[in-house]
């Protein structure tokens, strides 16, 4: 049980964790944590700045071989050297559709659920810990790099049968252990972290819990934050259908630095939400929709970027896919990515001609 690794309430730092954060000594848009890294020096200079949400295309060959691993026809060992190369050809792609900050894809996991869940103590195998995999790929890319993992809440949906008082205990204790990774991440030289919670819309009157659960997971972590919140991307197809709504206002109590939402499916209509909540920190816009093939034009990723700057500024918006790439085919995945960028590219153009002194 988690009980055996994580402390109750009342006996750790996450019990101070209330209030909402605020960018220090500005109206939004400031990081105060991890000042110098990589990933908030790019924030603050580059407006627009692309990112990803995490899980890129699964090559059909890393697909096979990992069934050849289940069912014990290649080691352990041989499998971590496939991801190695899967997580260098997924970085590459990224950096030549010139993606700003990066991600390992997600590779190395069959899943975002199991291959944490494998990780708690008495759960499974314990094997290395997330710090090892983000190592990994710090070392192969000069990009800031994006680590995403999946949040406490989204995790306790998986698990039946546990000896907790009630759900919420569960869902804080996994908040506990994941705090225990987040600091290990941090230590290991990770500067952008950012907490998935797919299951969230699908149980919208837990969002106060979520996010307490949320603050529990950043505390005392001194990185730059993000939450994704999204209607699940299993098989390429939603799990949920609504609005970001149920969201508001719990997430202004969230000590995060951005939200990460899908809006090439789903729309624009949401972005009121963050004028009428007046959310100041950093919004990931959603311009790719990964649920679906078509690969979107460079001047409808732009257009739906102007209409998110009459919500929120170029200081304060990030660039990225709707959701994980992973059941994209690769070539899909990267034209995508490259509209993006192009797409983005041309508004960063367009603000630049804007500011330009009149000559």
């Amino acid at each position: 049980m988690l009980m055996a690794i994580v402390r109750p309430l009342g006996q750790g730092p996450s019990d101070e964790v209330t209030g909402a954060f605020r960018p220090s000594g500005s109206s939004g848009g400031s990081l105060p944590r991890a000042s110098r890294s990589l990933a908030s020096v790019m924030l603050q200079t580059t407006p627009l700045a692309t990112t990803v949400v995490g899980s890129y295309s699964v090559p059909e060959w890393l697909g096979r071989l990992k069934t050849d691993y289940h069912q014990r026809r290649i080691s352990a060992q041989h499998l971590n050297e496939i991801h190695d190369v899967a997580i260098k050809a997924a970085l590459k792609d990224q950096e030549l559709a010139g993606v700003d900050i990066v991600s390992d894809g997600e590779l190395r996991r069959d899943n975002d659920i199991d291959y944490l869940l494998t990780r708690i103590p008495e759960a499974g195998p314990l094997g290395p810990g997330l710090a090892a995999d983000f190592a990994f790929t710090r070392e192969q890319t000069q990009r800031p790099v994006k680590f995403s993992f999946t949040g406490p809440f989204s995790l306790s949906r998986r698990i039946h049968d546990t000896g907790y008082a009630g759900p919420a205990d569960l869902v804080r204790a996994l908040a506990r252990w994941l705090n225990v990774q987040a600091r290990e991440l941090a230590a290991a030289g990770a500067d952008l972290l950012q907490i998935d919670e797919p299951f969230l819309a699908g149980y919208p009157e837990q969002v106060e819990l979520a996010i307490e659960a949320v603050n529990i997971v950043t505390a005392d972590v001194p990185v730059t934050w993000a939450l994704h919140v999204c209607y699940g991307n299993r098989y390429a197809r939603p799990l949920w259908e609504g609005h970001y709504d149920f969201l508001f206002p719990a997430v202004a109590s969230a000590r995060v630095d951005a939200l990460v939402l899908e809006f090439a499916r789903k729309g624009l209509d949401d972005l009121r939400l963050l004028r009428q909540y007046g959310w100041d920190r950093y919004l990931g816009l959603g311009v790719i929709d990964v649920k679906a093939a078509e690969v979107e034009p460079a001047g409808l990723v732009a257009s739906r970027i102007r209409r998110a700057l009459e919500f929120v500024p170029a200081q304060r918006l990030m660039v990225n896919p709707d959701c994980g790439l992973r059941h994209l085919p690769a070539a899909v995945a990267r034209a995508k990515l490259r509209a993006m960028v192009a797409g983005a590219a041309q508004v960063r153009a367009e603000l630049r001609a804007d500011q330009a002194p009149a000559g």
